[in-house]
This record gives structure tokens, C-alpha cells and sequence, in this order.
């Protein structure tokens, strides 16, 4: 990975909500898109809990209950899951905590847990300025400072080494500590050090890393900790070793440790003098480790100045979180002496893009028309915005002869034994449906609880080929919704609890053919066109900017330039025709990689819409299958046909190649699924456990696109957080 660029550093400049005051010694942690902060000092220890949404750059005090622990800094402070622990921390000056408490973000509920004491020895005693690592179900504890007085003003530290191991138990509440017996050279005793835990992707054992820290004087060495042997060893590393320094912080991003500031060896210092003589100075110095190959690189030297303020000032005592591959910074205190009078508490927000941002989701279907796409993806976390590309290169896609019976397909391929057969056996949808105008939007009629989440749900192994670009005269325009987590309770029906339904939106071929040339075919597939760059996850798509003469692309963005759309001539999207999208997302290190290649066809007017307002209620037969006309009919609805997925030994080798047998065939809106038929249903695990059903209907033209509905099996409910 080529180093973050000094230019990638970013000063939030405006928040909304109640900012935290200026603080040094708290900690953050980062449950999604939130960082929560908790603890710290500043004129004072800070009890409240502060958190900040990395989306919408807003603050906010969440309204917590329980046994809310008292303020502290210096504390143990990590995540697992929506589950957030606290240990230890100095609570008053002089005065430590070795008390642990839980906070379930989900609730913001705070609970003062009692683990069991070691099965021999004594449980960790009060302490600050110690490191805390979650790893699995256990955290470990290293170190810290204890005052050997009990008079809080008459302050006696004790610097530690020793190690705790705490088992937690699933989801709530811990088991207890416990004292394993390590092998090897134990780190010296230190507090205000950083401890993070790395396992290697494929091979290896966790290991914990520690670094620096203090005892008197500031430290350098690095220790690791190999959890499955408990064998204690100092790699032996290369580069540049950042200088001595304590109050840092240490990230862990891919395989990189990243350390940046604390208070390291004040400049011009005697070195004859003792090291409990020195000054000290913050930092704004900047490297990381590559934990793979033990080799340390210098992002931002000691020595380097900053005279346009283009990256965080010094400071030491601040919090790091890392969301995503982006580096959040927040507060700690100023100074170029470690006297109090000459330190300042910065009160300003920083984040760092490491490298560029992972590939989004393939581009979803939420809406197509004559002349017109409504798609979606996968939000990126912590992106600035993406580029949506389509190709053009692809020859118009002509309506089919016939589509006035439901189509035969076995997992995606056209069967030719039951072309225009009524059999009810395998048959799909629309591989002969042609593209409708599509009208419906996700769940008319009703009020939607949680934003609506478009996924496309299955695709064929043909689909994303670029030997097999397009599929003449069996193209079809499959238009599906999905309804988010909550559907039974958003669409119940009198005296019956409607099951979970995730309804889909994905378009695409179902019926692939390889082309006589695919060389050309390869050729043409190189031919991208911007649409644009959005600063959202979802586009309505009607025009597209023409490539100039020559190019092969014209995106440039993020460290570079960004293209001058006004220059560039627009293409409208013509009706009944098969592009290609791609779509990449954008941060301070550039674009990153692009998503696999979703392919959507204009509708052509006259098909029906797809059914829509599906609802799934359990009876005594099996389940109760229902849903409400197109709203867009072009014409008499002649018949409606339910489909469902079914295990085949060819979705068990190639699980995103679904096989669909036809359940219903008839006027009315609804139909029984017996349990007979459920028993042999696929379960679709593409995201969480489902059953598959698709509906369409038919007008005197043919079959339109279909509606693809989720049934989730089981209860996966996480309460979302508040």
C-alpha cells in the first residue's frame, strides 16, 4: 500500500449537536458508523457519553440508564458487538478504579458487572493508564499504574506488568478473570502504553502487540504476545522505530498498527541526564508497522512542520478509532512542556483515509422505465462519494415473438424440452418476458418503519461474463423490492401475524449465450462511460456522458482532477436496450476498485408492471401468499403466476444459480403454498436465511417483470441502535 498522502488529512469543520468539551485521557470505540467516547479530564473527570455519527457529522447524548459508572480517564475502554466494557480509570485525582462496567448500546443500558476473582491469586487491584484488548470472548488487561498509598493525596505509584485474562459470556455479563501463565521475558512494568491484537489473514495465532509506554522514563520497545502459547517475545523489527513516547494511540487497519502523537523526548535535551530529568513534548509524528513483515514506516516525522495546519497539531492523551480504512482522531492536550501551565486541550476532529475504499456492492435495481434506471448499492463506509458507470457497447435487445406464456428455465438456462409448455414443473418467470414499464414503489399503502434497503438477491454464472455480454431474444427486466427488517410488523393483517418478508430489487437476464466473437466482445467491454459522481448510494439514471474521441475513460478523482462534466456531451438512454453498470467509491486516497457488473435492460411499454404489497401469513395448510396488481397493468391482467426456488443438486454446487418451479397459475391475487411444496423449497443464504418466491403478471402482450420476495426463516431481529 503506497503511504497515506499528507494531503488525505481532513479537519471536520462543522458538526451539529452538543460537541464534548476539550478533553485528554478518554476513549473512543466505534460500533458501525458511530464513535462513542466516554470518560477523560479536563477542569474536572467527564461522566457523560458522547457519541458522533461519521455520516451525518452530528453529535449527540444518548439518554442512558442503569448503573451509570461514575467519570474516569486513563480506563480500559473496548467493543464487542453493540457491547461496550469499561474497566478501571483514575475516578478522582490520587484514586483508582478496578470496578467493570457494560453498556448495551443497543438500549444505552449500563450495568456494573461482578466478574469471579482468579482461581488463584488476587483480581487485578484499581489502576490507570492500562491497556485493554478484546480478542474472541476474552479481553486482556496489561499493566497500568497503582498508587501503593491509601491516602488519594499522598499519591505513591507503582508501575505494573502484570496480566489478566477476563472470559466474557455471550452477548451479556462476563465469567470471570483468570492469571495465565505466560512463557518467556515479561515486558517491563508501564502504564499510558497501547496494546492491540492482531491474528494473520489464513494462518497464525492472535497475537497482542505492545508498545511504549512509560516508567519513569518514555519507552520504545515492542513486545508481542502469541495468546495461543502465551510465549512473551520482542520482534525483531525494521525501519525507523518511532521515537519514546506514552499517551499514543495505536489502530489497527488491515495488517498496519498505526501510532500516532503522545509525549515523546523534548528536543535539544542533555542526553547525560537521566531520563526522569527530561522534558517532554507532544507530537504530532505519524507511523505505522506492518504486523506481516515487522517493518516500521514514518508517514509523518518528528521533524517535519506543518505551517498550513494541514494535519492535526501535537498532542498527547486523545482517542483514535478506525471505521472502515479511515483514522478518526478527537482532542487530547497541547504543549510543548509537560508543566500544566503550558497545555491547552485541542478541541478539534480529524480523520485520514489510509488507502483507497473497498469495492461497493454490485448496482442494484430499484425502478426501470423506457428510458430510465432507479438503482442502488451497498453503502461504503466512510466515502466521499462514487463514480456509477455504464457501458454502451451492447446491441439493441428486441422484444420476443412470444411471451404469451410463462417461460421455462432450469437454473437460469433455457430448457428446450418445455419451451412454451404449461408444465408447472422448473418453470421461472421471465426469461422471455421483455422489459416493462415498471410504476410500483415499495410498499404502497403503507408506512415503511426503517428506510428501505434495495438488494439484489441472486445472480447466474453467465451474468458477470464477459463472454456472454447479452442473451437475444430472452433478455427480461426482473423489478423487485425489498421491505426492511420489520415487515410483520409493518404489513399485519387482522388476527394473523405475518411472517418476515424481504422483498428484492434486482434485474437481470436470466439466459445467457456465448457470442460467436468474444475478442470483440472482450474489446467493447473496456468502453466505460461516466454517469456521474453521487455524492449518495443511490442514482436515477437517464443520460450518460459521451467518451471524447480516444479515450478509454475520463475519471479522475480524488487526488487528481475531477472531470469537467459541463464539456461532455449527454446520451439519453434508449427503450429495450441492455446496459452494463459498475460503480466505485471514492475517499481522500482516490477511487477505489470497481463492484462486479450488474446488467439492466429500458423497459418497453405495454408489459404490465410487477405485483406488488406482498404478504406472507402462516396457516394450517402451509403459508398464505398474497399481493396487490401492477399499478401500472398497460392493459387487462389475463393471469398471475407464483413461483419458488427448490433444491436441486444444481443450487447445491452453485448456490447463486436459483431454480424456480411454478406454484400458482391463475386470476386471483393469492394462492396457498402447502407444506408439502415448502419442504422442498431452497433456503437462500445470501444475506440472512430466507425462502425465495417471484410473482408476475401477464397482459395481452406477455408476462412483465417480477417481484421477488424474501421470506426469512428464523428470528435474526437486532434491536437497531437508538
Amino acid at each position: 500500500m503506497a503511504a497515506p498522502s499528507l494531503l488525505n488529512w481532513r479537519r471536520v469543520s462543522s458538526f451539529t449537536g452538543p460537541v464534548p468539551r476539550a478533553r485528554h485521557g478518554h476513549r473512543a470505540v466505534a460500533i458501525r458508523e458511530l464513535m462513542i467516547i466516554f470518560g477523560g479530564g479536563n477542569e474536572g473527570i467527564a461522566d457523560e457519553l458522547h457519541v458522533y455519527n461519521t455520516v451525518t457529522n452530528q453529535w449527540f447524548l444518548p439518554a442512558v440508564r442503569g448503573d451509570i459508572p461514575p467519570g474516569c480517564a486513563a480506563h480500559g475502554f473496548v467493543c464487542d458487538g453493540t457491547r461496550i466494557l469499561v474497566f478501571g480509570g483514575m475516578v478522582e485525582y490520587g484514586r483508582y478504579s478496578n470496578e467493570l462496567y457494560e453498556l448495551q448500546a443497543s438500549r444505552w443500558l449500563w450495568k456494573k458487572v461482578k466478574p469471579q476473582p482468579p482461581p488463584s491469586g488476587l483480581p487485578p487491584c484499581p489502576r490507570l493508564g492500562h491497556s485493554f484488548s478484546l480478542y474472541g470472548n476474552k479481553c486482556y488487561l496489561f499493566g497500568g499504574l497503582a498508587n501503593e498509598s491509601e491516602d488519594s493525596n499522598n499519591n505513591v505509584p507503582r508501575y505494573l506488568n502484570d496480566f489478566y485474562e477476563l472470559e466474557l459470556q455471550h452477548g451479556s455479563g462476563v465469567v470471570g478473570w483468570s492469571i495465565p501463565a505466560t512463557k518467556g521475558i515479561v515486558p517491563s512494568p508501564r502504564e499510558s502504553h497501547t496494546a492491540i491484537i492482531y491474528c494473520k489473514k489464513d494462518s497464525g495465532s492472535p497475537k497482542m502487540y505492545v508498545f511504549g509506554g512509560m516508567c519513569g522514563a518514555r519507552l520504545d520497545d515492542l513486545w508481542q504476545l502469541d495468546l495461543e502459547t502465551m510465549s512473551w517475545s520482542k520482534p525483531e523489527t525494521k525501519g525507523t522505530v518511532p521515537l519514546p513516547r506514552s499517551l499514543h494511540t495505536a489502530s489497527v487497519i488491515g495488517n498496519k498498527m498505526y501510532i500516532f502523537g503522545g509525549w515523546v523526548p523534548q528536543k535539544g535535551e542533555n542526553p547525560e541526564n537521566s531520563p526522569h530529568d527530561c522534558e517532554w513534548r507532544c507530537t504530532s509524528s505519524f507511523s505505522y508497522l506492518n504486523l506481516d513483515t515487522a517493518e516500521w514506516t514514518t508517514l509523518v516525522s518528528d521533524s517535519q512542520e506543518d505551517k498550513k495546519n494541514s494535519r492535526p497539531r501535537p498532542r498527547a492523551g486523545h482517542c483514535a478509532v478506525a471505521i472502515g480504512t479511515r483514522l478518526y482522531f478527537w482532542s487530547g492536550r497541547d504543549g510543548y512542556k509537560k508543566a500544566l501551565n503550558s497545555q491547552v486541550c485541542c478541541k478539534d476532529l480529524w480523520y485520514l483515509d489510509t488507502e483507497k475504499p473497498p469495492a461497493p456492492s454490485q448496482v442494484q435495481l430499484i425502478k426501470a422505465t423506457t428510458n430510465s434506471f432507479h438503482v442502488k448499492w451497498d453503502e461504503v463506509p466512510t466515502v466521499e462519494g462514487y463514480l456509477l458507470q455504464l457501458n454502451t457497447d451492447l446491441p439493441y435487445q428486441a422484444a420476443s415473438p412470444d411471451s404469451s406464456v410463462a417461460p421455462n428455465m432450469l437454473g437460469g438456462r433455457m430448457d428446450p424440452h418445455r419451451q412454451g409448455s404449461n408444465s408447472t414443473l422448473h418453470n421461472s418467470v421471465s426469461d422471455t418476458v421483455n422489459s416493462a414499464k415498471t410504476e410500483h414503489t415499495a410498499m404502497k399503502g403503507t408506512s415503511v418503519k426503517n428506510k428501505p434497503d434495495f438488494r439484489a438477491t441472486d445472480s447466474n454464472a453467465g451474468l458477470h461474463s464477459p463472454l456472454a455480454p447479452n442473451a437475444p431474444n430472452n433478455n427480461s427486466c426482473v423489478t423487485d423490492m425489498l421491505w426492511k427488517n420489520e415487515a410483520d410488523e409493518i404489513c399485519a393483517l387482522p388476527a394473523t401475524k405475518i411472517s418476515r418478508v424481504e422483498v428484492h430489487a434486482a434485474a437481470m437476464p436470466f439466459s445467457k449465450e456465448i457470442p460467436s466473437n468474444p475478442v470483440a466482445i472482450l474489446k467493447t467491454e473496456q468502453q466505460w462511460c461516466d454517469v456521474g459522481i453521487f455524492k449518495n448510494n443511490t442514482a436515477l439514471v437517464s443520460q450518460f456522458y459521451l467518451l471524447p474521441k480516444g479515450k478509454q475513460g475520463i475519471s479522475k478523482v480524488g487526488n487528481a482532477d475531477v472531470p469537467d462534466y459541463s464539456l461532455l456531451k449527454k446520451q439519453d438512454l434508449v427503450p429495450g436496450t441492455v446496459y452494463k453498470f459498475r460503480v466505485a467509491a471514492i475517499n481522500g486516497c482516490g477511487i477505489g476498485p470497481f463492484s462486479k457488473i450488474s446488467e439492466f435492460k429500458t423497459c418497453i411499454p405495454g408489459f404490465p408492471g410487477a405485483p406488488s404489497t406482498v404478504r406472507i401469513s402462516k396457516n394450517v395448510e402451509g403459508i398464505h401468499l398474497s399481493w396487490e396488481p401492477p399499478t401500472s397493468p398497460s392493459g387487462n391482467i389475463l393471469e398471475y403466476s407464483a413461483y419458488l426456488a427448490i433444491r436441486t443438486a444444481q443450487v447445491q454446487d452453485n448456490p447463486s444459480q436459483l431454480v424456480f418451479m411454478r406454484i400458482y397459475c391463475g386470476l386471483k391475487t393469492s394462492c396457498i403454498v402447502t407444506s408439502g411444496q415448502l419442504a422442498n423449497a431452497h433456503i437462500d443464504y445470501t444475506s440472512r436465511p430466507a425462502i425465495v418466491f417471484r410473482i408476475s403478471a401477464k397482459n395481452e402482450k406477455g408476462y412483465g417483470p417480477a417481484t421477488q420476495v424474501r421470506w426469512l426463516q428464523g428470528n435474526n431481529k437486532k434491536a437497531p441502535l437508538s
